[in-house]
């Protein structure tokens, strides 16, 4: 589920859609994508959230390897893209807010599609402003994982629809001299926290390095055991290295999210078995 984005730019199916048909776009489909999955069919409350709030809403059923002793697992999960709804100018509180806002809807609508598990972009509640190496105003938005306004914001709705929640978030750690980091946090259907897992991989490319801001995770490959399964999160930059997604297979999970905030190149992903 993305954000509908005012830039020219619809995203690259429709940019596809435009130019080629047939078994020409399934093919190329096919190559950038994998094989074809049927879609799934949105309910009507659903996708009139998304038309009032302005968001795309789609969904497709991945069928994993059949087992011959156990019955299929059925779980669906939602992954939102966002984007930011006010001026970066304006205070961090009215910018927070706001993103709060609107990802709180399209939780609504995820939920509203059957969705068990949702998992939001890296460091969700801000503007990406790594790229400017200031450590003000960003590094406000940094807050705590037990008792921030995002962690109460989302255990809330996650106590409503009975759903888990990947929230990444930009975390101000209190125990520990206020350091901040990279973090990944877990919420329960409960609306408990489970846990936290933070960057492992923190890119240094050219004038781009987000040491500025936080540095490499010291709690190796955390995996969370949720009411819909076991869970991973390998945040942004720690996809390139395939020694990372295999650790957290290794550890036990079963699902294993890849929250990203990045822009042009940096975003290319070589594909790798793991």
């Amino acid at each position: 589920m993305a954000a509908a984005s005012p830039a020219q730019f619809d995203g690259v199916d429709t940019a596809l859609a435009a130019k080629l048909e047939g078994v020409e776009l399934d093919e190329v489909r096919r190559v950038l994508y994998g094989r074809p999955y049927k879609s799934l069919e949105i309910p009507t409350t659903a996708e009139k959230l998304a038309t009032d709030g302005d968001f795309q809403l789609v969904g497709y059923h991945v069928d994993a390897q059949k087992e011959q002793t156990r019955a299929p697992r059925l779980v669906r999960v939602a992954a939102i893209q966002n984007r930011i709804h006010r001026p970066t100018t304006d205070s961090v509180v009215e910018q927070r807010d706001a993103i709060h806002q609107r990802v709180g809807a399209m939780i609504e609508a995820a939920a509203a599609a059957g969705a068990n598990v949702i998992g939001l972009q890296e460091a969700w509640t801000m503007p990406f402003a790594f790229c400017t190496r200031e450590r003000l105003p960003w590094t406000e938005f940094a807050e705590s994982v037990y008792t921030g306004p995002t962690t109460a914001f989302l255990s809330k709705l996650a106590v409503k629809h009975d759903i888990v929640i990947v929230s990444p978030i930009l975390e101000r750690d209190e125990e520990k001299d206020d350091v901040i980091w990279n973090t990944a946090v877990v919420i329960s259907h409960t609306g408990r926290v489970i846990g936290r897992s933070r960057k492992n991989h923190i890119p240094r490319v050219g004038d781009f390095n987000e040491s500025t801001y936080y540095m490499e995770s010291t709690l190796g490959h955390p995996v969370f055991e949720t009411k819909y399964g076991r869970i991973g999160i390998n945040i942004c930059y720690g996809r390139h290295h395939p020694q990372n997604w295999m650790v957290y297979a290794l550890n036990g999970a079963e699902i294993i999210f890849n929250p990203s905030a990045t822009v042009g190149t940096l975003s290319v992903f070589n594909r790798v078995a793991s």
